[in-house]
């Protein structure tokens, strides 16, 4: 089956701001907190985008994205991939709408991201990360009917999160540079459609687990590259084993660069949170304060996205107990 697919267009400030009303019944407008990092440390406050419902930032696109079904659409019900948060956000939405959703979910996702997508209401296809990227591609899978939203490559899912950048600015106007996790790059394109609209000199960086940095990269290289050496690990939120060249086409113009950081600095980000702000946050969420501690994102003021919180409680302590120094 052909799948046709609307060309890419700027995420303009008018579809940003007009997404902030259609979305303010289900999403909750997220506190930003400044961590104290001590002596010499840079200004960094928190976007915790953890206290969402599904205690993650993708219910904005997600919302968005279900509101402006139309009723044949919202009868035919939903589908999305993703590794639990897209999935979370889209079932979350659509059960709200009274719609039928479907995720085709990579069958390594953490178990509490999947248990909370059943309850829910989510029916889940577990599948292999390789194949959920290829269905990513075609817009496409087996045995699978409904509306497809795309968990990042979607016009209304990055104006949904676009209103995040909103907040930021209202909250904290003197801000220099926002950093936010990168995986399929709908959550940073959203931030800096917003931001560069109107504060063209902020900074918009994503950051990314060395595991898994094709936007790194794609921007050293000046074009979409993979990421062949890729490997899983607990940062699941974040990273991929490419850039597809239409999020690369929606990056560019936004977003300035991309932080690589190792997974014990993220460890240390994880536990740091934990520590100083009473904050649970999963790897992707703690990926930009992990940045912004390596200095390459300058001394701030710095907003840090903690996208998410979606982590099995066990794992989180087995990862930020004897973090190496």
């Amino acid at each position: 089956m052909t799948v046709t697919i609307e060309p890419v267009r700027p995420i303009s400030l008018a579809d940003i701001e007009a997404a902030r009303p259609r979305i303010a019944d289900t999403i909750v407008r997220t506190p930003l907190v400044r961590i104290d990092l001590g002596p010499g440390g840079p200004d960094v406050r928190l976007k915790l985008e953890n206290l969402q419902p599904i205690n993650a930032y993708k219910l904005r696109g997600a919302a968005n994205a279900v509101a402006l079904l139309d009723p044949a659409e919202r009868a035919r019900g939903v589908w999305t991939i993703s590794a639990g948060n897209a999935g979370q956000g889209v079932a979350y939405a659509a059960r709200r709408a009274g719609v039928t959703c479907t995720v085709v979910v990579i069958e390594t996702a953490p178990v509490a991201k999947m248990e909370r997508m059943r309850a829910l209401g989510a029916r889940l296809v577990p599948v292999p990360f390789a194949v959920a990227w290829q269905a990513m591609e075609e817009r496409a899978f087996p045995g699978v009917t409904g509306v497809f939203v795309h968990p990042f490559d979607d016009h209304h899912f990055i104006a949904g999160h676009g209103t995040m950048g909103l907040e930021i600015l209202e909250d904290a106007p003197d801000v220099r540079t926002v950093i936010a996790g990168i995986g399929g790059g709908g959550l940073v394109t959203g931030l800096g459609s917003a931001l560069k609209a109107l504060r063209p000199g902020i900074r918009v960086l994503g950051a990314e687990p060395e595991t898994a940095a094709p936007a790194a990269r794609s921007f050293a290289a000046g074009a979409p590259q993979s990421f062949d050496e890729w490997r899983p690990s607990f940062v699941d939120g974040a990273g991929g084993k490419s850039v597809f060249p239409r999020m690369w086409e929606r990056m560019r113009p936004v977003v300035d660069g991309s932080i690589v950081v190792s997974l014990d600095q993220t460890r240390r980000a994880m536990r740091l949170l934990a520590e100083k702000v009473r904050v649970i946050a999963e790897g992707a969420g703690a990926l930009p304060l992990a940045a912004a501690l390596t200095g390459e994102a300058g001394p701030g003021p710095i907003v840090a996205v903690v996208s998410g919180g979606n982590v099995d409680l066990e794992k989180f302590c087995e990862l930020v107990r004897d973090v190496p120094g």
